[in-house]
């Protein structure tokens, strides 16, 4: 079974979605039979390299919210990363574009580390002092090191605006083809959806209700002729 998540680095929900989901995949009694995929979604497409602003700030001016509520929810973020066992830093946050992150998410993919280098990026936006967004390439490629990357391949990516832009890019068509207009989104099997950081038991459910409706194959041709032109584990059949 096939699971797909799309999220966002600079998305709060997307990092407490994360943890209570592999809380369920953990209990799931078929864990070992689920891929999971990670998959694209930009909150703020339009923001350039470079431009980035206080989180409090891009609440108010975004949402219309006051300062004193951006913090409160803020306050409450950071209650529900803690129960989650999530570090949150409630205070002095910035934001910016989270392309570049996306695209070496897509080649830590190619290299097998793309679940590594995401809860590593989720880690250094949320619960770290040093800033993901304003320190430039270098801190991005130390991050990419960490989760197992060659830095200078890193490097190489990062150094062109082109390579995986466009899978960051269909990453999001096909998001809002199947309906999503928020982060995190969770796709099962292409059958089951479910939006927003839900309680781990909604995933529980989720995952036991996609694995009980996948597809069983039914075998085409004489029943006593199964396997008799075939190879397996222990060899293969030879006609008498």
């Amino acid at each position: 079974m096939r699971v797909e998540i799309w999220s966002d680095i600079a998305c709060p929900w997307c990092y407490v979605g994360k943890a209570r989901f592999e809380k369920a995949l953990a209990a799931f009694p078929h864990r070992d039979q689920v891929e999971v995929v990670h998959r694209s979604f930009e909150l703020d497409p339009g923001r350039a390299k470079g431009d980035t602003v206080d989180v409090l700030t891009m609440l108010t001016k975004k949402y219309g919210m006051s300062q004193a509520q951006a913090q409160a929810g803020e306050d409450n973020l950071g209650t529900q990363a803690a129960a989650e066992g999530l570090a949150y830093r409630t205070r002095d946050r910035d934001h910016g574009s989270t392309f570049d992150m996306h695209r070496l998410l897509h080649f830590a993919k190619e290299q097998g580390r793309q679940d590594e280098l995401l809860q590593i990026l989720y880690r250094a936006n949320f619960a770290e002092e040093r800033s993901v967004y304003s320190e430039g390439d270098e801190r991005l490629v130390e991050l990419a090191v960490e989760a197992g990357l060659d830095g200078d391949a890193a490097r190489e990516v990062l150094a062109d605006p082109d390579r995986y832009a466009d899978e960051v890019r269909a990453d999001a068509r096909e998001a809002a083809q199947l309906g999503a207009n928020g982060v995190p989104f969770f796709v099962l099997d292409r059958t089951y959806g479910v939006s927003g950081a839900q309680p781990a038991e909604v995933f529980t459910q989720a995952l036991t209700q996609a694995w009980g409706e996948r597809p069983v194959l039914k075998p085409v041709g004489a029943a006593d002729t199964d396997g008799a032109q075939a190879c397996g584990p222990d060899g293969c059949a030879v006609p008498q």
